[in-house]
């Protein structure tokens, strides 16, 4: 001992023992637990439902719209996304056209569909040619029923005209290479 030292009463000062080791290590369990708890403790306060699923604790009130999503990596419908790649590539009238000449057994029916036939579309004109005198008939007589069917199944203003034709004659044009002239009228007369 030193000098400049106090003396020490062994009465008043207990002898220093050093602190027992833990009789077990803590768990790391427990600190997980605990975290747990602090995290759950935390989302009731905000607000927020601790085991929901994403959003369910976020709830709208009566008659708020919806928040949009203003990131263009999120998902997006499949038939919105084709009608801006056709609107933006310019495809509209092809679309339409195709959506015509597609429907047309569901927009005339299938018994007529077997006996008209479409030849052309353009602009906003459609042209039909019928098998048989009789159908071309039948098919200017439906006319206005079919532009009504096609506004309906395709769309206001696609066709505004139906051009109706018969059946074409014989061809007497044999082969790729045929001499001009007057045609079968040289051979009978």
């Amino acid at each position: 001992m030193s000098t400049d030292d106090p003396p020490t009463d062994p009465q008043l000062d207990p002898p220093v023992t050093p602190p027992d080791p833990p009789a077990d290590p803590p768990d790391p369990l427990d600190a997980a637990h605990d975290a747990l708890a602090r995290a759950r403790r935390s989302a009731r306060r905000r607000g927020l439902r601790p085991g929901a699923p994403a959003g369910a604790g976020r709830r709208r009130a009566v008659g708020e719209a919806p928040r949009e999503s203003r990131d263009d990596r999120d998902p997006h419908l499949v038939g919105a996304e084709i009608d801006r790649l056709v609107s933006t590539r310019g495809w509209d009238s092809d679309v339409q056209v195709g959506a015509v000449v597609g429907r047309w057994p569901a927009i005339v029916g299938e018994q007529v569909a077997a006996n008209v036939e479409v030849v052309a579309f353009e602009g906003s004109v459609l042209t039909v040619r019928a098998l048989s005198t009789a159908w071309a008939t039948q098919m200017r007589l439906l006319t206005s029923t079919v532009l009504g069917r096609i506004e309906t199944e395709v769309g206001v203003g696609v066709v505004t005209e139906i051009v109706v034709r018969s059946p074409g004659g014989p061809s007497w044009r044999k082969g790729p290479l045929s001499s001009g002239g007057r045609g079968p009228r040289d051979t009978y007369g």
